[in-house]
């Protein structure tokens, strides 16, 4: 059968980099092809040129089985390709149907035509399964629901294949399965899908054929029997990983962190208290909404607590700001790197010793002697690929940036570190050197707090659990104790036998 999509030998090179070198594949009509690879692999590039963002250097595309040049998104879209960024390019203030035909908008008597847009809106809405009026602001719905009007958007420009880079990144477990459906659909009408994804277990769920680039280069392809998660594990890192949660329980100190009766103000109904020793490695567990962030960023001093006590090495400390939070020896590794991690558009050198400039100053000035000692530490400990430290940050992978806000803050050597979703969107290599840096500092003494919705993570990392549902700490599990089930029962808001109510 002749492919829908047949790429042969695409090159792309950048000043000091070569993107892609003879990269070749091809997607079936009705297909899903996942395509996996590590940050920095190629994925991207690809896309983008798939898409009509960047044009190759060298090889070709077929369409239905025409060459073709894709010099724009506009010629991408006419040939039935749409892009759908993990970060949703809607404008929000708009509504529903105006985002679906925005740039596109249909006219009569030289006026846009609201009518037919509400009514041929509808008819997308439908096949995504999305049940909004499409007069309903996009500011309106939730990431999930937002996720399929992008998709809706598609599909009105007549997409036969749509390229989704990691849909689910920012979805709860309920607006993901949706999405599973909706691809699904897709499917069974002919519309073929190249699935990004750091979520293997998506991948297992979706895909009919999985190609894996490395290093910007095929390093092969799987066929839908024989997806596995260490066939493509092994397959992105080119080795085996035999030993992919390489946690070892530490011997544990004194208690760096007290948290009593602390309300926050997200949930000022209920209390929370734990404490975490030096060494120890804790997962916080609970479902999208159950508080877990809103909790971080408490003991961060973002929005600091309406009462209770916390305590830093034995000390009560007054946590009204991050600056008294790090003074203090905490540190926090924020969710969204990009918003409240990084400053994007400067150079990974300043952003290794954002944190400590005011420590390293010298009478008030700049201490460029500092900061060139930090980011070269740091630029090979955390092993940062970059032509340089003066590389701007925005043009690094995802798990290059998050390396680089790790970075950031083991130059203040903290007591705690807290990570909220410290591996989100960063690939299956960069996830197991932060792995490996957790085990690294809790052999060193710093206590670890740390978020995840990944349920391999909580239970592969942690020297015990912590839970949340609704706000408050439904309970907490030893590492012995740890289950997917355990997990989940807490996370629901089901107490185990005897356990003590919170407050």
């Amino acid at each position: 059968m002749q492919p829908l999509l047949e790429v042969t030998g695409i090159g792309k090179s950048f000043p000091g980099v070569r993107a892609l070198n003879e990269v070749s594949f091809q997607v079936g009509a009705g297909e899903c092809v996942a395509l996996l690879g590590e940050n920095g692999a190629g994925k991207s590039t690809l896309m983008k040129i798939l898409a009509g963002v960047q044009e190759p250097d060298e090889g070709t595309i077929q369409i239905d089985g025409t060459a073709v040049r894709v010099r724009s998104v506009e010629e991408g879209l006419s040939l039935g390709i749409a892009l759908i960024h993990q970060e949703l390019n809607l404008a929000t203030n708009l509504t529903v149907g105006a985002n679906i035909f925005l740039g596109r908008e249909p006219t009569k008597g030289g006026l846009i035509d609201e009518a037919r847009i509400e009514e041929e809106s509808q008819q997308y809405l439908e096949q995504v399964g999305l049940e909004v009026p499409a007069t309903t602001l996009v500011g309106d719905l939730t990431i999930g629901r937002q996720q399929l009007v992008e998709i809706a958007k598609a599909l009105a420009t007549n997409a036969k294949l749509l390229i989704m880079d990691e849909p689910t990144s920012s979805l709860s477990q309920k607006e993901t399965l949706r999405l599973f459906e909706v691809v699904k659909k897709l499917k069974s009408d002919g519309v073929s899908v190249v699935y990004i994804s750091h979520r293997l277990s998506e991948v297992i769920e979706l895909a009919d054929r999985v190609v894996v680039l490395r290093d910007g280069e095929n390093a092969g392809e799987i066929g839908k029997a024989d997806i596995t998660h260490d066939r493509m594990v092994s397959m992105m890192v080119g080795r085996e990983l035999s030993q992919f949660y390489a946690h070892e329980p530490h011997s544990k100190g004194e208690v760096l962190l007290s948290v009593d009766d602390v309300r926050t103000p997200a949930h000022p109904a209920h209390s929370i208290s734990f404490s975490l020793k030096a060494g120890e490695i804790v997962g916080l567990g609970g479902l999208v909404g159950s508080g877990r962030t809103e909790l971080l960023e408490t003991i961060f001093g973002i929005t600091p607590a309406l009462q209770g006590r916390i305590e830093v090495g034995g000390t009560p400390v007054s946590l009204q700001n991050p600056r008294e939070a790090i003074a203090s020896g905490i540190a926090l590794v924020p969710e969204d790197r990009k918003q409240q991690g990084l400053i994007i558009d400067m150079a990974v050198a300043d952003n290794l010793s954002l944190a400590s400039v005011g420590r390293d100053q010298k009478k008030g000035f700049l201490n460029f002697e500092a900061e060139r000692g930090i980011s070269k530490e740091m630029m090979g400990r955390m092993r940062i690929k970059t032509p340089s430290d003066r590389q701007i940050v925005r043009f690094l992978s995802g798990g290059n940036q998050q390396k680089v806000v790790l970075g950031k803050w083991l130059a203040m050597k903290p007591k705690v570190l807290l990570l909220d979703e410290p591996t989100r969107g960063i690939d299956i290599g960069a996830k197991q050197e932060i792995y490996a840096l957790m085990e690294e500092l809790a052999a060193q003494g710093v206590a670890i707090l740390f978020v995840s919705s990944e349920m391999e993570e909580i239970l592969g990392m942690s020297d015990r659990a912590l839970v949340m549902h609704e706000g408050q700490l439904s309970g907490e599990l030893q590492r012995d104790e740890l289950s997917e089930e355990a997990v989940m029962k807490l996370a629901a808001g089901v107490r185990a036998a005897g356990a003590p109510a919170a407050a």
